[in-house]
Parts: C-alpha cells; sequence; structure tokens
C-alpha cells in the first residue's frame, strides 16, 4: 500500500487536521497494561485503569454530567458523501464550545454555516462507522494505488442517494466483505489501511481528554458497528473504557452477526489483561423490524445452564439503550395489540400510527427505508417487559438497560440539540429550512425527525474510569435535549417527608439503590417498595430559559401471576392538566409550570412473587419544535407543505427518562 501522508488531502477540508497524530503507527499495538502509581492503586471511589490525576471535583453521592456518545465525522462513509467535512478534531473543540463551520458550500467548495453549542458538553464519544475505515483513507489520499478506482471516483464526488449506495449496499448483504476493486488493487492493503485510521481515532481522543485535575472533557475510543441486512438497522456503538483498544476491532466485515461482535471483542479485549474494556450501545431500535430485540436464540439442543450463561453474557456486553436520537425517541408507541395506550408515547416518532404490527415474529425488513413491519420490540418498555419475562423463564436478564441519549449526528456537532437553532444533522441532506422541513426529493422524512438527545451520567468525577463505571452500573439517563435534572432511588425504608430532608441524596443512597440498580434485600417488615424521585428544570441560557416542568411519572413493568407482560404509568408530582400552551407564531410559552418536583410513592400493588422494573418520565411544558421554528422563517403563504402537515409536531414537551430500578423476588 502507498500512503503518501505529506500528500494525503481531503477535498473538502485540510487532513492535517483530522490526522494530527498519524504517527501513533510507530507504537506497538495492542498496549500493555500501565503501571498505576500507589495512590490511584488506592483509590476508594474510583477503579482506575489509566495513568491520570483523579479530579479536583468528585463526590461519592455522584455529580452530574452531560454528553453524547453517538456523533460522526467526516471519517464516517456516509458523513463524506454528504459533504460533512469535520474532522475529530475539530468535532471535539466543537464540543468543548468551540465554532464549526457546516454545509452548504459556496462556489469554492467552502462551508458558509456558523454554529456553536449554547454550553459546552462533559464527555463525548466519536462514533463514526468502522466500516469503510480502509475505503475512506485509500480513496482520499492521492499517493493511494487505489485513488483513481471508479469507486473512489464516485466516492468523491459523493452528494447523491447513488453513491453512497455503492458503499452502503455492500452492508445489506448477509456476507459482506471491503469492495474487491479496491483492495485488489496493487499496492494496497485495506487492513493496514484500516489500522492506520483506527489508530488515529484513537489518538485524537487522547489528545481531547483531559487528564488534569481540572478534569474539563472526556473522550472516549469509539466506534459504531454498522449491520443492516435487509434494511433492518443491527447497529451498535463501541465504547472503550480507554486507550487500551485492539488493534483492529470487528466490523460488520468480520463479524457478520452481533453475537461474533462480542465474542470478538470479549477475546481481543476484556480478555486481553491489559486494561481492556468496553460495552456496546444498541440504537435505532425503530429501524430493525424486530430484529434488535427478541427472544435470544439459544439453539435447539441448549441447556437452561447454557441460556442462563448467554443471557448473562448479552447482559454484560449491552449494559446500556441509546432511547432517543434525531431519528426518534424508542420509549414506547401505541398500536400494538396488547399494550395499554399511554398519551405520552409516540413522542418524536418517525413511523405512522398506521403500521403493520409485527406480532412474535420479526419482520424481513426495510426498517431503514421505514419500511417494513413494526414490532413491540422495537421500543424499549416492551423490551423491559420481555428481559421480566425471561428472568421467569430464565432465572437471569438479558434485557437489564440502562436508558440512555445522543444525536446521531453526522455533521460532527456532538450535542448539538437546542430546538430553536437546529442546523440539521445530515450534512448537504438537511443543510437548509427547505430541506429539513421536507420540501425537495428525499429518501428520509427528515421533517420528523429531531436534534436529538443528550445522556446524562451520575458520576464520581469527570474521568473515564468514573464514567464508565457509571455506564456499567446504568447510572444514566436520556433527555431529549434539555438538561434537566433528575434524582431516583428504589428502597423499602424511605421516610415519607424524604422531598424535605436536605440529605435526600445521602439516604437515597445509603437505604436504597439509584436508578440503574436493584432493590436491595426486603427487610421482613417491608410491604413494599417506596421510590423517591427529585427533578429540576433546565435553567437554559440567556436568551432562551429553560421550560418548566409539568409533571413527574413513574412507569412500572411487571409479570402479573399468569405470565402476563403488565405496565402502568403513574403521575407521583405535578399535573399534566396544568394548561400551559405555546404560541406557535411566536414560540412564546403559557403559562406556569415548576422549576422543581419531587415526590415519595410507595407502590399500593406491589406483588412480592413477581419480578418488576420502575422508571422515570420527567416531562416540560409544552414548548415549540425546531420544525415551528424553521416554519417560522418563512413569510406566510411562503411555508412549506410540511409546516401545515398534523403529522409534523410543531409543539413537543421535552423530557427526560431515567434507566430504570428493578425486583427480582428472592433478592
Amino acid at each position: 500500500m502507498v500512503i503518501n501522508r505529506a500528500r494525503m488531502i481531503l477535498p473538502v477540508v485540510l487532513l492535517v487536521a483530522t490526522l494530527s497524530v498519524i504517527a501513533c503507527g510507530t507504537e506497538e499495538w495492542p498496549r500493555v497494561k500501565p503501571e498505576l502509581p500507589p495512590e490511584l492503586e488506592s483509590d476508594t471511589l474510583v477503579n482506575y485503569t489509566e495513568v491520570r490525576e483523579p479530579c479536583d471535583c468528585r463526590s461519592e453521592y455522584r455529580n452530574l454530567y452531560f454528553g453524547d456518545l453517538h456523533a460522526h465525522t467526516t471519517l464516517s462513509y456516509d458523513a463524506y458523501i454528504w459533504k460533512t467535512s469535520t474532522t475529530p478534531a475539530q468535532a471535539y473543540k466543537f464540543a468543548k464550545g468551540g465554532q464549526l463551520a457546516l454545509t452548504p458550500l459556496d462556489s469554492n467548495g467552502s462551508d458558509t454555516r456558523y454554529v456553536r453549542l449554547s454550553r459546552p458538553l462533559d464527555f463525548v464519544a466519536l462514533t463514526d462507522h468502522q466500516e469503510f475505515l480502509a475505503e475512506y483513507y485509500l480513496c482520499t489520499d492521492k499517493g493511494s494505488a487505489a485513488y483513481d478506482c471508479t469507486i473512489c471516483q464516485k466516492y468523491r464526488e459523493g452528494g447523491t442517494a447513488a453513491n453512497l449506495l455503492d458503499f452502503a449496499s455492500i452492508l445489506l448483504n448477509t456476507s459482506p466483505a471491503h469492495s474487491e476493486e479496491l483492495c485488489n488493487t496493487s499496492g494496497v492493503n485495506c487492513t493496514q489501511a484500516a489500522q492506520e485510521l483506527w489508530h488515529t481515532i484513537v489518538e485524537n481522543a487522547e489528545k481531547a481528554y483531559d487528564r488534569s485535575s481540572a478534569c474539563t472533557f472526556t473522550a472516549f475510543p469509539a466506534y459504531e458497528y454498522t449491520r443492516n441486512t435487509n434494511l433492518s438497522d443491527r447497529n451498535r456503538n463501541v465504547i472503550f473504557r480507554n486507550a487500551q483498544v485492539p488493534v483492529l476491532p470487528p466490523s460488520f466485515m468480520e463479524q457478520w452477526v452481533e453475537q461474533g461482535l462480542w465474542e470478538e471483542l470479549n477475546e481481543t479485549c476484556l480478555q486481553a489483561e491489559n486494561g481492556c474494556d468496553c460495552i456496546t450501545i444498541p440504537h435505532a431500535s425503530n429501524w430493525a423490524n424486530g430484529n434488535k430485540f427478541t427472544r435470544l436464540d439459544y439453539g435447539e439442543n441448549s441447556s437452561l445452564e447454557e441460556q442462563r450463561e448467554a443471557a448473562a453474557f448479552r447482559a454484560r456486553m449491552e449494559p446500556m439503550v441509546e432511547i432517543h436520537q434525531h431519528k426518534g425517541e424508542m420509549e414506547c408507541k401505541n398500536g400494538f395489540a396488547g399494550v395499554p395506550y399511554d398519551p405520552q408515547c409516540d413522542f418524536e416518532d418517525i413511523r405512522s400510527a398506521d403500521f403493520v404490527d409485527c406480532g412474535d415474529t420479526p419482520g424481513t425488513g426495510g426498517g431503514v427505508a421505514g419500511l417494513g413491519c413494526l414490532s413491540r420490540y422495537d421500543y424499549i418498555r416492551n423490551v423491559l417487559k420481555l428481559g421480566l419475562s425471561e428472568w421467569v423463564r430464565t432465572g437471569v436478564n438479558p434485557y437489564k438497560l440502562g436508558i440512555i441519549g445522543g444525536t446521531d449526528t453526522h455533521n460532527g456537532i456532538p450535542g448539538k440539540v437546542d430546538e430553536y437553532d437546529y442546523p440539521g444533522h445530515m450534512g448537504t441532506n438537511d443543510d437548509t429550512a427547505e430541506e429539513r422541513l421536507g420540501n425537495v426529493s428525499t429518501l428520509l422524512p427528515y421533517e420528523l425527525y429531531n436534534p436529538g438527545g443528550l445522556t446524562a451520567v451520575w458520576a464520581v468525577e469527570n474521568s473515564r474510569d468514573a464514567l464508565f463505571e457509571a455506564f456499567q452500573r446504568r447510572e444514566t439517563y436520556s433527555t431529549s435535549g434539555p438538561r434537566i435534572t433528575t434524582r431516583f432511588f428504589g428502597g423499602w425504608e424511605y421516610p415519607a417527608d424524604m422531598c424535605e430532608n436536605d440529605d435526600f441524596v445521602k439516604i437515597g443512597y445509603e437505604r436504597g439503590a439509584p436508578m440503574g440498580g436493584d432493590l436491595p434485600a426486603r427487610t421482613d417488615s417491608a410491604i413494599a417498595p417506596t421510590f423517591a424521585v427529585m427533578a429540576m428544570k433546565d435553567p437554559g441560557v440567556e436568551g432562551h430559559p429553560g421550560a418548566d416542568l409539568q409533571q413527574i411519572q413513574i412507569i412500572k413493568g411487571w409479570i402479573d401471576g399468569e405470565g402476563n407482560e403488565m405496565e402502568e404509568v403513574i403521575v407521583v408530582a405535578g399535573n399534566p392538566e396544568n394548561g400551559a400552551s405555546v404560541d406557535t407564531e411566536t414560540c412564546e410559552r403559557i403559562g406556569e409550570g415548576w422549576e422543581t418536583l419531587c415526590a415519595v410513592w410507595t407502590d399500593p400493588d406491589f406483588d412480592p412473587d413477581g419480578p418488576a422494573f420502575y422508571y422515570v418520565r420527567v416531562i416540560e411544558n409544552p414548548s415549540c419544535s425546531w420544525s415551528q421554528y424553521d416554519c417560522n422563517t418563512f413569510p406566510e403563504g411562503e411555508r412549506p407543505e410540511s409546516c401545515s402537515d398534523p403529522a409534523v409536531a410543531k409543539i413537543i414537551q421535552e423530557r427526560a427518562i431515567t434507566s430504570p430500578i428493578w425486583y427480582e423476588p428472592g433478592i
């Protein structure tokens, strides 16, 4: 392979910013486990796996951090074709509060818009597609022997669906492979090219990470595993705890099924004995046609013990799920047989109310294009209930999932979630108001998309190890954009006046479990579990104050005595009928809610013999959606058709959704 780094350029951006630390290829990979100094080895709050300074700001009762664990840059094959020029270094700078230029392009091919976060993020994982790293590298390097091949010429031309499908269609196969035209070119080594670019991705995360005691920003090495067989989304983001990563972790090219992905990561990372650790995070389940979460296929002759081991392994590898991103919210959807109606479901849903129910059998495909059937297991509340059913059957819950949000931006702008300032997330596909509102020919309904969400984490400090441990214990929640503060605890002996107690958080931890945990062992005198929840509104920023809170709900799921999957929504604070509204022409909010809501609730219908979960949904007063803000930029009478389409939400109620707290009989 010929790679002339001095001549390596991108048509839309200087590659020096992207590959500023390409010299990492001279290091020995995989890295050797670092030797920790005594003060890190003996730290009682964080189990350190890397050498760094402990943070000045740390707490045994956890601090709250907001970030984005799902963002793409120009290194992703689809983002590049859509003319996204943001490099990883630029994306990290943006996440820290810097300004960034975006499309549309001027006559010279330069970006013309400038965007900035209203508030910096605390942490980020850039999850560029692992698939086609070699193709990207070789097609954009003028010194590459493959540079002039036809597929590279189309790739650099970009901008059209046909050019994207030359690459993406490979991922629709059951046995994908790299481009033969490119990788079989004399002088080309696709494996080596992919390794070099992967090492660069890791080193860019290293460079962005603040290891000082100020702990201003955390960057995780990460990537996306992209499997869209038959147009059903089975993708996962892979997040590494530290820079101790495999030489080249698996993409869909190497591992054609998720089980293979987990097994290779287990072998090359978890069992590597060099400090490597990782998790995978499923996302976009509403594109999966029921293929992402189902009753596990253990094999026809598998024993119960083998099934238990397989379920526990999956739970270990996937402790969290992304419930909200720019392609919609995946908490729940109305219309499935046997699933109760919930007026707060269908929020930010891109699939229509008129859909075909997959039933108990996953669909054949089409979800990525908005086609094919929908499964109740495309929505996470039903997956959580399925996990309880599996616990009843095997004694192990494979779907004990923590909740997070993300953007899935393909513009390199992690955390850009404000409704009033939405620039789009798909390069040249949605970089103008007309395109976002669907006034042009597009493959996907961008007018139904949203700015995406954030991941909120309660962690000891803002370091990789502390945040990663919070991921593993699922002490996380999702927001649809606002930075709502939410605490949620469950126990057996919480005082009724806990909301008035200055030691709310201390009592929550000492007498019970936080979000993401299991209820402690039931005491002899305990009749039912008690839950304590507190939420505070996002204060917002100057010129754009946050919305008041309207209500707090606790969602309960359980298995009844006949083995049925059950659910209930309970309003525990606030008032869903508070009369709040919004003037859509000015986007001025009308009516008041609450700055803070708090409740202590004991389950009156608790069954000690059946497993259950409880999670919290915090809902804001109504506010304008991004689409209404965009519609308001057009003169009356000149607005795109979607501005009067009832299917396009003009008014929304932003929210936070916590990880559940589980109850398992016998614990």
